[in-house]
């Protein structure tokens, strides 16, 4: 992808950008963190494992362990490839386009797009580490709901300071 820079006192400069993995490390980083963790409780799982609660959080569903490492882990795996789809596609058609005039780095672009999907990654492996802790303790973590909101609120923080820092960036140039 082309991109021609505004940077004050830079001429206007060429730069090719192609796939880097740190587009995608906090993903991919949470992934191996989460087969860590499911080789880890694995061997300590009954055969009948309980997946889902009721509201007081008693089990309500129960799935054999194998099942419920492959729901735990499989989705871990396509949010991984969906951060790489995201780059890699983001890439591509920047390079279709052939130029994006841009006071923003598209390096800092290209690593929040491909590490925002770590939000959701965080709270499915939440979700998946409550659920072991669960059959192997009989206690749960605290609630989900609660998990997640924290997750959300500290991403969207995240976001608000980055579209600022984008924003100032784009008017101290102009």
């Amino acid at each position: 992808m082309a991109i021609f820079g505004n940077n004050a006192g830079e001429e206007n400069k060429k730069v090719i950008l192609t796939f880097r993995w740190k587009y995608v490390g906090l993903p991919f980083t949470i992934l191996l963190l989460i087969i860590l963790l499911a080789g880890i409780f694995y061997p300590q799982l009954s055969n009948e494992v309980a997946y889902r609660f009721n509201l007081n959080g008693s089990p309500e569903n129960w799935a054999s362990r194998q099942i419920v490492l492959l729901l735990t882990i499989l989705p871990q795996v396509v949010l991984f490839m969906t951060a790489i789809a995201i780059t890699w596609g983001t890439l591509k058609a920047g390079r279709s386009i052939g130029q994006i005039a841009s006071a923003l780095k598209p390096e800092r672009l290209l690593m929040l797009m491909g590490n925002l999907i770590v939000l959701p990654q965080i709270i499915f492996g939440f979700v998946m580490l409550d659920v072991f802790v669960y059959n192997v303790a009989s206690n749960h973590i605290m609630p989900i709901w609660l998990f997640a909101l924290i997750i959300m609120i500290a991403g969207g923080i995240f976001l608000t300071i980055f579209f600022f820092k984008a924003f100032k960036r784009t008017r101290n140039i102009n």
